[in-house]
């Protein structure tokens, strides 16, 4: 197993993050919890390296790794991941599901760094869409239940109202 320290990880991190224009502020931090949901990394005196996402004194996340691959793809998954969702919202299209735009995003900015890393994540979002397909009037569909919601009408006919003029799928 090939030990890396937090400083060559960091500098493996800064270069990716470069290739594919990251906001500093979206990199994970190196050995110090900051609490606040923000991921760092952790590397213990075997080698092993850790991704862990904490925050209010609770540990949410924790991955561990011997390769220095899948630590680079948890940091990334995530890093492309809130960087897809600012270009979903600038981006927005109203009778798209935002999924649509920012999962092609995400596995576009992947593919930048890793054709391999696009295809775990491509697995990934067809594993979500398996159990949440696409609702292109899901956005749509709400606004015009708040606005049934507001003329008075019952939950039911609420319902059978917006399914009826934006379907499912």
């Amino acid at each position: 197993m090939i030990k890396y320290s937090l400083d060559d990880i960091k500098k493996i991190v800064v270069e990716l993050a470069l290739k594919i224009d990251a906001p500093p502020n979206l990199l994970p931090s190196y050995g110090q919890q900051t609490w606040d949901a923000h991921p760092y990394i952790e590397v213990d005196n075997l080698g092993f390296m850790f991704y862990i996402i904490s925050e209010r004194g609770q540990e949410y996340q924790r991955k561990i790794t011997e390769k220095i691959d899948d630590l680079l793809y948890w940091i990334f998954a995530n890093v492309t991941f809130s960087m897809a969702s600012d270009f979903e919202l600038k981006n927005r299209i109203e009778d798209r599901d935002c999924r649509r735009i920012m999962f092609d995003k995400q596995e576009e900015l992947l593919g930048l760094l890793s054709d391999n890393w696009r295809q775990k994540e491509n697995a990934e979002h067809k594993s979500i869409l398996k159990n949440h397909p696409f609702d292109d009037f899901a956005g749509i569909r709400a606004t015009y239940f708040g606005q049934l919601r507001q003329q008075g009408l019952s939950e039911t006919e609420i319902s059978k109202l917006a399914y009826e003029k934006y379907p499912e799928y």
